[in-house]
């Protein structure tokens, strides 16, 4: 197969499919060196426009496609985003909502109480990965209790990087896992795998990959945290002067967690949490509400002025310590708009790539490279985290990488549960390392830590794929030694 394949590859095609991106990268990387932190507020959109252009010309010019399919493309790209999209706009009007509300001090001033400085990292991992696999949603997860932990951890002394990658792990491991996660049931239907056999059969590489990350995490708390170091009381004080630091507040993530267990969908759980924290907002914190707008006297008008700021605007409360200060100021609904900029261009490049059939030729370049089914596994990997860079959605990269590797493994006798877990190894954990992917830009303005600056620290996304490949290395050991006796993974009746 591979054979073949190379026969069809050119050097013209190999070039238009790697030139865009390769160029997309380029520029990114001197956007990183110029602007630093602040690349994604500008210079990442302007890159991904220009790639874009470029892609489109060398399809149009060379690959000779029509330009009513590059437009088809772009609007296919953009429409399947629209959910994204709508659910970043939700997570800023809910993270204003929860932090004037006093949800997220409270949960803050509590957990500074009850957690370990040095225990932190391997604690937040562990709570954001149970979070996920009940709601099935690594953004609600980052949204909501990722926020209040980011806080805890910062109080801590704990670098917010460090908090962030523990956080994100957590968070993707359980969405990974859990049967009400779209990207676990799109991968699965996408390679026609029964969804718990693809459940079941992750369970081989997620856990060690699980149980890797926990122990970084655990040595790194104590080498990471100087408790002497750390007034954690100095912190919680300036909260408690600020906030109205109260258990009622907790009624907010309780009753977010009723609607989670009811199994509503995302936009339903955000949008009734933000409205649950509005309210709290309105009850029990009206004096800091007031204050977003500068209003000192109680009325019906201030409170609407105040709350509907609150929703949708960048949010400042005077702490008295310029750690808490920074910490709970919010961006509210106007700040997404700059990520939504940014994933509107990311997935216009993506939709190019895919009409221009650049894509499928960046995939028939690993298909060639491919021996045995360690390589098989290993260039589903690389494709997936390739496709991650090169459209920007997690959802597409899952769905291209399953219809071009799916005849390949069967062809090769792979069952499809091994396809299925390849892909959510390598496309749904690495789509938040890179910095213009939908998953990367949710996390990131979540939480208010640039991708670049939490990346290396997101361990068990960065495990997840070399796990695949080296289970998969072992299985292809087995296979050699015990010929045709059937083994997890292949189906040797079909060899």
């Amino acid at each position: 197969m591979s054979g073949e394949i190379a026969q069809k590859l050119t050097m013209r095609r190999v070039v238009v499919a790697f030139l865009p991106l390769l160029a997309l990268i380029g520029m990114i990387v001197v956007g990183v060196a110029v602007f630093g932190r602040d690349v994604g507020d500008g210079a990442s959109q302007v890159s991904l426009i220009f790639a874009t252009a470029l892609a489109a010309f060398l399809a149009k010019v060379v690959c000779k496609v029509p330009w009513s399919a590059l437009e088809q493309g772009i609007a296919s790209s953009i429409s399947k985003a629209g959910v994204s999209i709508m659910i970043l706009l939700l997570i800023g009007m809910l993270s204003g909502a929860w932090m004037i509300g006093g949800v997220v001090p409270t949960l803050i001033c509590y957990g500074v109480k009850i957690m370990s400085p040095h225990l932190f990292l391997a604690s937040a991992c562990v709570i954001c990965a149970v979070v996920s696999l009940m709601t099935g949603s690594s953004w609600t997860t980052v949204a909501t209790i990722g926020v209040a932990l980011l806080g805890i951890g910062t109080v801590l002394g704990v670098p917010a990087p460090w908090s962030a990658g523990a956080i994100i792990s957590g968070a993707y491991f359980g969405d990974k896992l859990s049967p009400l996660s779209d990207t676990t049931i799109l991968a699965s239907s996408a390679t026609g795998t029964d969804l718990f056999v693809h459940i079941r059969y992750m369970l081989f590489t997620t856990i060690p990959s699980m149980l890797l990350t926990l122990t970084i995490f655990l040595v790194a708390g104590f080498f990471l945290v100087d408790v002497a170091a750390v007034d954690a009381q100095e912190f919680s004080n300036a909260l408690l002067c600020a906030f109205h630091v109260t258990p009622w507040t907790l009624l907010v993530p309780l009753l977010t967690g009723v609607l989670i267990a009811l199994r509503l969908p995302s936009l339903a759980v955000l949008f009734f949490s933000a409205l649950i924290g509005g309210v709290s907002a309105v009850v029990l914190q009206g004096d800091v509400l007031l204050s977003v707008v500068g209003e000192d006297l109680p009325s019906v008008t201030g409170y609407y002025k105040a709350l509907m700021t609150t929703f949708f605007a960048p949010t400042h409360v005077a702490t008295g310590s310029e750690v808490i200060d920074r910490l709970v100021s919010t961006r509210g609904m106007s700040g997404m708009l700059t990520t939504v900029w940014l994933i509107l261009c990311a997935v216009s490049f993506g939709g190019v790539m895919y009409a221009g059939g650049m894509l499928r030729t960046i995939a028939d370049v690993a298909l060639a490279c491919v021996r045995g089914l360690a390589g098989l596994v290993g260039a589903t990997a690389i494709t997936g985290a390739m496709m991650n860079v090169a459209t920007g959605d997690q959802y597409i990269s899952i769905l291209i990488t399953a219809d071009m590797f799916r005849d390949a493994y069967r062809r090769r006798g792979a069952e499809s549960r091994l396809l299925s877990r390849t892909i959510e190894d390598s496309c749904t954990v690495t789509s938040v390392l890179v910095p213009w992917n939908t998953c990367a830009m949710a996390q990131s303005t979540s939480l208010g830590i640039p991708t670049v600056a939490y990346l290396p620290f997101c361990f068990f996304n960065l495990i997840s794929p070399f796990m695949s490949v080296v289970v998969a290395a072992i299985i292809s050991r087995r296979l050699a030694r015990q010929n045709n006796r059937p083994l997890a993974g292949t189906d040797p009746t079909k060899r």
